[in-house]
């Protein structure tokens, strides 16, 4: 029988290589100097490696684990991220609590260029993404209908709150379009997700979403708004320079964000409705699962089995 996490179970893994909490985003989130203990993990799941090795390093008091979504050399396209094996990877460190940060562009005047916006929904534009862990031999439908934990999200948004951010507004709430990519939107596109009532726009974070909530993960997005897309008739188009403008200047701000965040999850935990996605997802009987499927998913399926 094939074993394809190379950890080892959480009951007898060093602590040391265990996290509560995860964030996916750019590299800069894991180089502050707040971060104590740091190590690299290498994690092979059964879908494939991550993006890269895993960050862990003490936040805060807190164990947290860091995974750079494209790779630290950003050599990987939205299209050909690995979103099963990323997420495998979280939950086989112990991850409950996901955050992710994504740069995006903003489709609503009210949301500017460097704000800080934590949606609650998303639309579905992707095209080529594999977004479930389940198939061959067993069936599971979750609950999407909220596809973001609202406990989470409030921490989130309390935490950018909280801090004293310059040129910052905090949107709570609104709705994250994630398009295939790689090329940006043409105007009608811009246009039509505007008539949808889509606030920003980004290329990533929904395959997250799913996955998380399939693997009993709460999850919440920091999105970075960097530009206006391309419908702003008095901005310029989305160029790559002025993204990473904008993003380099969001960065410190999400550093704090993300270390605020975690001290409040490390003060007060809490059980969220994702951590119990699959109690009444699973329609097929688990002793008609194939024994390799069983095996495949049994970090997903063992409190159920």
């Amino acid at each position: 029988m094939t074993h394809y996490n190379t950890l080892q179970p959480h009951s007898t893994r060093n602590t040391m290589t265990q996290a509560k909490i995860g964030i996916i985003g750019g590299s800069g989130l894991y180089k502050m100097e707040a971060l104590k203990d740091v190590e690299e993990v290498q994690v092979e799941t059964p879908f494939g490696a991550p993006s890269d090795a895993l960050i862990l390093g003490t936040l805060d008091g807190e164990r947290v684990a860091f995974l750079p979504r494209h790779g630290r050399n950003h050599h990987l396209l939205p299209s050909d991220l690995p979103f099963r094996a990323n997420i495998y990877a979280m939950k086989s460190l112990g991850v409950e609590y996901l955050l992710s940060a994504s740069a995006v562009g903003s489709l609503q005047e009210t949301a500017k260029p460097l704000d800080l916006l934590v949606p609650d929904q998303f639309i579905d534009r992707t095209k080529n993404r594999i977004s479930t862990f389940f198939g061959d031999g067993i069936v599971a439908h979750i609950g999407f209908a909220d596809p973001v934990c609202p406990q989470l999200a409030k921490v989130l948004a309390d935490s950018i709150a909280s801090l004293d951010l310059p040129d910052v507004t905090l949107h709570r709430g609104g709705t994250y379009l994630c398009m295939e990519g790689p090329a940006f939107s043409t105007k009608a596109e811009s246009n039509l997700y505007r008539i949808w009532g889509a606030t920003v726009i980004g290329m990533t974070n929904l395959p997250e979403a799913k996955l998380a909530r399939e693997a009993e993960i709460a999850y919440a997005t920091l999105a970075l708004v960097t530009d206006y897309d391309c419908w702003h008739p008095h901005h310029d188009s989305v160029t790559v320079e002025m993204i990473l403008g904008n993003l380099h200047r969001n960065a410190a701000n999400a550093q704090q964000v993300i270390q605020e965040t975690v001290r409040r999850i490390r003060e007060n935990p809490f059980r969220s409705d994702a951590h119990r996605a699959l109690k009444h997802a699973i329609l097929t009987p688990l002793d008609q699962v194939p024994a390799a499927t069983k095996e495949k998913l049994h970090l997903l399926l063992h409190k159920y089995l």
